[in-house]
């Protein structure tokens, strides 16, 4: 009986007294919100991009855009990576442009969304305009936008 308990209150013990590792749960924590929603989007549409989710956040904040365009673009163009050719799920250069990685390809494009002198200092529209001239084109990317969610999340 007396080792029993001896048993259990050591086990007890070592589990009040073991330290905090830094793991899984702790990161999920220190999520940015729009990682989590986006996540959540794309695997809601069986997208085979759900885990450049953070890439997508990364490169609208490097570049000063919309974190829900790039996304977007992307489920226009290829169903949000489903119908890809050469890591392009943009239809970037109608469609000729090769990228060494889907990563690569979210970045270079968000940059020249952002830098190059076709897309600087347009807003969305005119961004998405320059893209893609068709006024459904326009509608179709922003439809995903706001089924995305809020321009900006807490």
């Amino acid at each position: 009986m007396t080792n029993r308990f001896t048993k259990s209150f050591v086990v007890a013990a070592g589990l009040l007294a073991a330290p905090e590792v830094a793991g899984p749960l702790s990161a999920e924590v220190d999520l940015d919100p729009r990682e989590v929603r986006l996540r959540a989007f794309l695997a809601s549409k069986s997208s085979p991009i759900e885990h450049l989710a953070p890439d997508f956040v990364e490169a609208a904040d490097q570049n000063a855009l919309d974190w829900r365009l790039l996304p977007s673009i992307s489920m226009v163009e290829s169903s949000g990576g489903k119908y890809k050719k050469g890591n392009n799920i943009f239809g970037w250069a109608n469609c000729e442009r090769r990228f060494p990685s889907v990563r690569h390809g979210i970045h270079l494009v968000a940059r020249r969304l952002a830098e190059s002198p076709h897309y600087r200092g347009k807003s969305i529209e005119g961004k998405l305009r320059t893209y893609n001239p068709r006024a459904e084109y326009t509608l179709a990317v922003k439809r995903f936008m706001r089924e995305i969610g809020p321009p900006t999340l807490n």
